[in-house]
């Protein structure tokens, strides 16, 4: 299973990204958008059916030892959570808590979404349901992220780039989910 997590400013600008690999075994899926297609269609089009289909392509290593691919579908996973800000704003309306658990889907992917009191926004795009876990990583991101915002050397809304905030949410990933 794979988890997607953006933390965004109050004004909605990234200021970090992880993806997580998890080593709990993944559920096999079929592409729900390639069932309702022939097969003769579906292989010009196979790696867009598998990005927005949730499934994230493998890196290949070439002759040279580069490593390429492996986050061709990363521009479709920004564009769920960029997606899912509305959805975000409509239950932040309705609800007082910090933990806003399952705000929306797209096919096998979940956001889930926490805010913190100074409007920080934490996404997590997952295809798994581990809501204990989803809260206690949010939790402890949450106080890695003001522990770094505490920080006189971090400027509040850029993006976060030190090594042992990435080293400990990894850590924390790892842990709960």
């Amino acid at each position: 299973m794979s988890h997607h997590l953006f933390v965004l400013s109050p004004s909605d600008t990234p200021l970090y990204s992880l993806t997580h690999q998890s080593s709990r075994p993944a559920p096999s899926t079929t592409s729900p958008l390639a069932a309702n297609l022939p097969t003769w269609s579906t292989s010009a089009f196979a790696g867009t059916l598998t990005a927005l289909s949730g499934a994230s392509s493998a890196p290949q290593r070439n002759n040279d030892g580069v490593v390429r691919g492996g986050g061709q579908d990363r521009h479709v996973i920004q564009m769920i959570a960029n997606a899912s800000l509305d959805a975000i704003e409509d239950v932040m309306r309705k609800e007082n808590t910090m933990y806003l658990k399952a705000v929306d889907k797209f096919n096998e992917w979940t956001v889930s979404a926490f805010i913190t009191p100074s409007n920080t926004k934490f996404l997590l795009l997952h295809d798994g349901k581990n809501d204990d876990g989803i809260r206690s990583f949010f939790m402890e991101v949450w106080e890695l992220y003001v522990k770094t915002a505490l920080n006189p050397f971090q400027t509040a809304h850029t993006p976060i780039r030190s090594a042992v905030f990435d080293g400990r949410v990894r850590a924390s990933a790892r842990k709960y989910l």
